[in-house]
């Protein structure tokens, strides 16, 4: 379960109704929703918030770190709140279903000095493709 609404109390974010519907929405393990469904989910609590105000706020989490915006082909941009422990991501080719996975092994170290070219790597993201359970049975 990610931590999400008690690293934003921690770091003293202030909590309108608004934004605590959203950080609300998006709290959770293996949640990767897009805009559109942030704001659906949202508006099923807080009726009266408007999806400005539930992109601002994902703006807001991202630009703090607290939310990764994940695109992992040409859909629509989807909202992590894993932020905080290293992952990777799991991606059905047909339906766009997205777990994280937290496979063994550095891969930022997998990479040899060879293939680098210069490069002072920071950070590395890999995504696995495939079929989900419920595709592959289709």
């Amino acid at each position: 379960m990610s931590d999400l609404l008690e690293r934003l109390r921690g770091r003293g974010w202030r909590m309108t109704a608004q934004r605590r519907v959203v950080a609300e929405v998006l709290d959770g393990e293996h949640v990767h929703l897009t805009a559109d469904e942030v704001h659906a989910r949202a508006v099923a609590k807080l009726p009266e918030i408007s999806r400005a105000t539930v992109y601002n706020t994902l703006g807001e989490l991202v630009s703090l770190g607290e939310v990764l915006e994940v695109a992992t082909d040409k859909r629509a941009k989807r909202y992590d709140p894993n932020a905080h422990r290293p992952h990777q991501h799991l991606v059905c080719g047909q339906c766009g279903a997205i777990r994280d996975v937290h496979p063994k092994g550095n891969p930022l170290a997998d990479l040899p000095d060879a293939e680098r070219f210069g490069f002072t790597i920071s950070d590395v993201e890999v995504t696995y493709r495939g079929l989900c359970p419920t595709c592959a049975g289709a």
